[in-house]
């Protein structure tokens, strides 16, 4: 395609690429534990200071070197009009428009979207805690739970962030957390991620592969997580696999930024063939539903077992079936009528208005007998000048004196458009973003007159195991840190 000649950074913002294809991993063992170089200290060029340690464990940044810049001064309607015109009589862009534009830097945050990624594993604590359960139903308990925190660092997260360059990496050792992760940008048209996690205590594999499908509906952007995202308990030989959540960003024309995910999420175990059917609910009309999630857990003959009820951006908890209809039961029988929310005569008649940004409800009301199975972190006092960064997202960009002679010459933590951003510097950054979407254009030119195809590093294409489905499979290797033959993007 023509397109190939060019590079937008859009792809987790506005890009809306045809593409087809699912994608997970396979489950093969990585051999060879490395001791990261990892630290030294919170910026580069401190040399010979040691990791800073607390009781054993290494201790991790809690603030970014520089605060968030502001967006005030920046309107994406301006972007959208200087770029292309007034196309229709609605006064918006098409999705397939909004895939031409370069977006200002100022929209983004400082990291790429393959730590984004990475932001899944915060609340691994709950895959370690399905390997030591005994009985399916308490995993399967475990599983969703995690599934629902994956989002959870979502919340409030409205700045975009960088597209992965093609052939872009990112690793992430936690031996605090028991893991290790790696990922690679395995294709540029369409654009997908690849991941592989697995315990450093060898209890399970975490993989998959992630292309979002991107509409734009005038005042909201829809993402849409297409690819299959797949858990393996090894000491159970159970594998799990599912799609997150669609994630939609509203008033991205006019008005306060906010964010809802909606959707249903099915969790498999394929070994079982128990299944959990989570119902992540749009806010509806009033907002009573905002961020909601509800949903059960069934065997392969469709009995429910397990019902579980909260809020991705809270809590998650569950009781038995008999338990939660007699609440529900009472409840409807003393339902109290809704209040309606005042009339100012404009209720969305007008197409140019801001989506209202729903008032944030109570606290989920506890079922008496439910068991708590996940709770939000708390995030640091300073998030919202860190982009509404959790503790642990805040660490991901961290760049430790001697780390760069450990990793890839990919990793994005040598990004160096990502490293200006988070330091502050955004003349910096936007200068080597430019610069670095013009040596990927160049670098697709030689390629193309030389008819080579590009060589992914560390993931090759197959089949998930486990659904059938187009995967990106995990070639292994990675960690015994032979880099001689890495591309150079940066």
């Amino acid at each position: 395609m023509n397109g190939e000649e060019e590079f937008f950074d859009a792809v987790t913002g506005f890009d809306s690429d045809n593409s087809s294809g699912e994608f997970s991993e396979a489950n093969q063992k990585v051999t060879g534990m490395i001791d990261l170089d990892s630290s030294k200290s919170n910026r580069i060029g401190k040399i010979g200071e040691k990791p800073p340690q607390e009781n054993g464990i290494q201790k991790h940044r809690t603030s970014l070197p520089a605060p968030m810049f502001t967006r005030s001064d920046f309107s994406v309607w301006s972007i959208l009009k200087k770029c292309i015109g007034l196309v229709s009589s609605h006064g918006y862009s098409s999705s397939m428009e909004l895939s031409k534009i370069t977006m200002p830097i100022a929209f983004n945050e400082p990291l790429s979207f393959l730590q984004r990624i990475t932001e899944y594993m915060e609340h691994v604590y709950l895959i370690h805690k399905a390997s030591h359960q005994s009985q399916p139903l308490e995993r399967m308990q475990s599983v969703a739970a995690f599934a629902v925190s994956a989002v959870a660092s979502q919340w409030e997260r409205t700045g975009k962030p960088f597209n992965p360059l093609l052939g872009e990496t990112y690793e992430l050792i936690r031996e605090d957390l028991g893991f290790r992760f790696i990922s690679e940008q395995v294709s540029h048209h369409p654009p997908i991620s690849a991941f592989y996690s697995e315990g450093l205590n060898q209890d399970f594999v975490f993989h998959g592969s992630i292309y979002p499908k991107l509409k734009f509906w005038g005042k909201s952007v829809e993402a849409e997580p297409r690819g299959t995202i797949t858990l393996e308990l090894l000491e159970h030989n159970e594998a799990y696999t599912w799609t997150n959540p669609t994630c939609c960003v509203h008033n991205v024309i006019i008005g306060k930024l906010w964010i809802e995910q909606y959707g249903m999420v099915e969790i498999l175990n394929h070994r079982t063939g128990d299944k959990c059917v989570l119902n992540f609910k749009p806010c509806g009309l009033f907002g009573k539903e905002l961020h909601k999630v509800e949903g059960h857990i069934q065997d392969k003959n469709k009995k429910k077992l397990f019902m579980i009820y909260g809020k991705w951006t809270e809590c998650l908890w569950g009781i038995d079936p008999v338990s939660y209809e007699s609440f529900k039961k009472q409840e409807r029988r003393g339902d109290h009528p809704r209040k309606a929310r005042p009339d100012d005569g404009s209720q969305k008649a007008n197409s140019d208005m801001a989506d209202d940004v729903p008032v944030v409800q109570e606290t989920v009301q506890v079922i008496p007998g439910s068991t708590l199975l996940w709770r939000i972190n708390t995030r640091p006092p300073n998030s919202a000048q860190m982009y509404n960064f959790t503790s642990f997202t805040v660490s991901l960009n961290e760049l430790k004196t001697g780390m760069e002679k450990t990793l890839p010459p990919t990793d994005c933590r040598l990004r160096p458009d990502i490293r200006g951003m988070e330091n502050g510097n955004m003349d910096l950054a936007s200068q080597e973003k430019e610069r670095l979407e013009e040596k990927q254009r160049e670098a697709r030119r030689e390629r193309a007159k030389e008819e080579a195809e590009w060589q992914t590093r560390w993931f090759y294409p197959g089949n998930n195991p486990y659904t059938g489905t187009s995967d990106w499979l995990y070639a292994g290797d990675y960690f015994e840190r032979n880099f001689s033959d890495c591309p150079d993007i940066y």
